[in-house]
């Protein structure tokens, strides 16, 4: 009887243990790693060197724009953009070496810097803004971050929800950015930006992953204002690599070189 005892009792408490250990197991799965998340989005399209041509299609109630585009990137901190059509902006170009911007207009020969209160400004007319093309700020270096839940009643065990708030020292109108990932793969599904009312104003849609080289990412960025109806602003990658680039493309000698 007293063998039996014990055996009942070492059978508990070795399911008890299972029980813990499992628990743990299944919570350690259930809780993203938010830094290595944030960093793989802010590297998903650099890497550490980049080449990139896409397309740009703005459109708004009054009129639609197509831009054909080249970047070069290095790292995360140096971006060059240089427009290859329509042939009224071609040549026009943007660097950014760090926390230093210039963009170049070849119509009137001048190269301007942008200061940083400009780094939330229109970038030629879309509904991005200088920052989110050049890339100034990231989402790990820049903001607080938590994991949170979405609005929505309707459960999602699919994506990962992100609470992104900007550091006292980031230059940023977005009182919180809300980063939806998948949590197979931490490819962004969407970014939801809102004011300080707690509105959201923006949607950035992710959509068509597609191989590009060794990574697999969305081809395609649908940036909505939604206090802005009938605009949009649509970017499809059509080529990008991730091979080593010149690091004398970054430089104000390439800003100003005429195609």
């Amino acid at each position: 009887m007293k063998l039996q005892i014990k055996k009942s009792s070492l059978f508990f408490a070795v399911a008890v243990l299972f029980s813990f250990i499992l628990t743990n197991v299944m919570a350690a799965e259930l809780k993203p790693d938010i830094k290595k998340i944030l960093d793989n989005v802010d590297r998903l399209y650099r890497s550490e060197h980049s080449f990139a041509t896409l397309e740009m299609r703005i459109e708004t109630p009054d009129w639609k724009r197509n831009l054909e585009i080249n970047v070069w990137a290095s790292g995360l901190d140096k971006t060059f953009i240089r427009i290859l059509a329509p042939q009224k902006d071609k040549g026009v170009a943007t660097l950014r070496i760090q926390n230093d911007m210039w963009n170049f207009f070849p119509k009137i020969d001048k190269v301007m810097k942008v200061p940083p209160s400009m780094m939330m400004g229109s970038w030629m007319g879309s509904d991005f803004t200088n920052d989110d093309l050049v890339k100034e700020s990231t989402f790990l270096k820049d903001y607080e971050s938590k994991l949170t839940t979405p609005d929505s009643k309707s459960p999602d065990n699919v994506n990962f929800y992100i609470e992104l708030k900007p550091k006292e020292r980031t230059a940023s109108v977005w009182d919180k950015i809300i980063l939806v990932v998948n949590k197979e793969n931490s490819i962004p599904v969407r970014q939801e930006y809102y004011d300080e009312k707690g509105i959201k104003v923006r949607e950035l849609l992710f959509k068509d992953v597609r191989k590009f080289g060794i990574k697999s990412l969305p081809a395609i960025m649908e940036l909505t204002p939604l206090n802005k109806p009938g605009h949009k602003t649509v970017i499809e990658y059509k080529e990008l690599k991730f091979d080593r680039v010149d690091e004398n493309i970054f430089s104000q000698i390439s800003l100003q070189k005429r195609i």
